[in-house]
């Protein structure tokens, strides 16, 4: 009789495009958000959690950057034939809860929200399925105060976190101003919408590629269209030169000042009306926030930011992280955008049928994590616990009552767990977990009731650099009373 073949064992890995993260890492996230949220309740938003699964009809066709919405979410069918996803951002839940709540609600309403959201598309470096990211939005409020409101929020949070001035720049364009532009340019007829759609989306998308292709490139792509190095073309918006340069005029109109920037738009949009209301937007928002105090050594007008425009209806902004890293080349090159955001005045809409104004910001937790990395303002590796040693098994009461002494003092701390068999273990356990401090009490020092402290990092220290003179006057490792142990512990830890 055939043998049966042993089940196969599951592999132990991370599924593609997804990750682990781990003590340091979960904690200086933790911290960072800590801060955000301190900046955003100072503002007067209030928290929100949502689910983290949405209904597919309630998220929408709001992906951005993603021709297939449905194709970028991770969607199942649930027993009652509803169609479930995870969550692809905090904005589409925003919506839904702000038109499911409305009665009950304060209007405008004012919340942020921090978390885990999904993506369904392909994985790369530096790019996950699942990421973290945090909002704060205002629902309700028509007036661009509440914008320009966000970018000063926005800038106080970067400064909190541990990015100075001087090192970020947020830049404030405007979704009208561009609509003006393409008006202009002979691609958006007020008196119908849908007419030249398919141009203006190669339009906003060659606009959004203008850091990577240049000039040429994008010319290329207003034009017939661009054949890339592969050999692949890709077909143009159909523009003329004298189209093209209009566009090219608007990505091209930042000045020294924001008065200028605005003068030159002025001048771009022409006679259209909502490009006429997007300039003014922008005058009112750079006025808002120069009266209090946030110049352009902070927040520029920037008609370069093009992200996501056709999600917007309004203002956008993006926070740009100004100073320089080295890639995995070696070259220098600056960090780029941690944070985005704008108006979106027709999300909420959907669920009402009535025009309901928003306006919000997201920063990329990762992102901004890393870049504080790169600068070196997270705090690191984070100090590990105490440990309390196990030299004499049948004493397990003595070390856990040490333990809750130290605990009640405020001090991380904890008793090895392991085999105590091998002491030398123990002390590795220590040092892989990153410990300040070994606790040591055998039969001996029981008895003549002291605790050995071992400081691990100055003797770490001393090991790798000190004389024998160094090491004889400045020992790693005390004696003291039990009674003193909480006030020893607390002095090598310098609290």
């Amino acid at each position: 009789m055939a043998q049966d073949k042993n089940p196969r064992r599951p592999r132990a890995e991370t599924p593609k495009g997804f990750r682990d993260y781990f003590g340091a890492e979960v904690t200086e996230r933790k911290a960072m958000l800590d801060k955000v949220a301190e900046v955003y309740h100072r503002y007067g938003f209030d928290p929100l959690e949502t689910s983290a699964v949405e209904t597919v009809e309630a998220l929408g066709k709001f992906l951005p950057d993603v021709d297939r919405p449905n194709e970028g979410v991770f969607a199942w069918q649930d027993e009652d034939a509803d169609w479930l996803a995870l969550r692809y951002d905090l904005t589409a839940p925003l919506a839904r809860v702000a038109a499911q709540y409305r009665n009950d609600l304060p209007s405008p309403y004012r919340r942020y929200a921090m978390g885990p959201v999904w993506r369904n598309e392909k994985p790369g470096p530096g790019r996950f399925r699942q990421f973290y990211q945090c909002d704060a939005d205002t629902v309700g409020a028509p007036s661009v105060a509440a914008d320009a409101e966000i970018c000063a929020m926005l800038s106080d949070a970067l400064e909190t976190v541990g990015i100075p001035r001087g090192d970020y720049v947020v830049r404030v364009n405007n979704r009208k101003v561009l609509n003006g532009v393409m008006e202009v340019a002979g691609v958006l007829d007020p008196s119908d919408p849908a007419r030249f759609e398919a141009e203006r989306g190669i339009v906003l998308r060659a606009i959004d590629k203008i850091d990577r292709l240049g000039d040429t490139g994008v010319r290329a792509l207003l034009g017939e269209g661009r054949r890339d190095e592969s050999g692949d073309f890709t077909k143009g918006a159909g523009l003329s030169g004298e189209q093209a340069e209009v566009v090219m005029g608007f990505m091209a109109a930042k000045r020294d000042t924001g008065a200028a920037t605005v003068a030159a738009l002025r001048g771009l949009v022409g006679a259209s009306v909502i490009g006429g209301e997007g300039v003014a937007e922008l005058e009112t928002i750079a006025e808002l926030l120069d009266r209090q105090g946030y110049g352009s050594d902070r927040i520029i007008i920037d008609p370069g930011v093009v992200r996501g425009l056709g999600y917007y209806t309004g203002p956008v902004f993006e926070a740009e992280l100004t100073f320089e890293i080295l890639d995995e080349k070696g070259r220098k090159r600056q960090f780029g955008s941690v944070s985005g955001g704008g108006r979106y005045d027709d999300l909420v809409k959907r669920f009402t049928g009535q025009s309901v104004p928003a306006t919000g910001v997201s920063i990329g937790v990762d992102r901004l994590l890393a870049a504080l990395r790169a600068k070196g303002r997270t705090g690191g590796e984070g100090a590990g616990p105490v440990v309390v040693t196990v030299m004499d098994r049948d004493r397990m009461a003595d070390y856990l009552s040490m333990v809750a002494d130290l605990r009640n003092a405020g001090v991380r701390a904890e008793v090895y767990l392991g085999n105590p068999k091998n002491f030398g273990n123990q002390l590795k356990y220590a040092d892989k977990r990153g410990s300040p401090v070994a606790v040591i009490q055998g039969g001996n020092e029981a008895g003549k009731g002291v605790v050995i402290l071992k400081d691990l990092i100055l003797g770490a220290k001393i090991a790798e650099n000190a004389t024998l003179e160094e090491w004889k006057d400045r020992p790693a490792q005390v004696e003291v009373p039990r009674g003193e142990l909480v006030a020893a512990v607390r002095k090598m830890l310098g609290q």
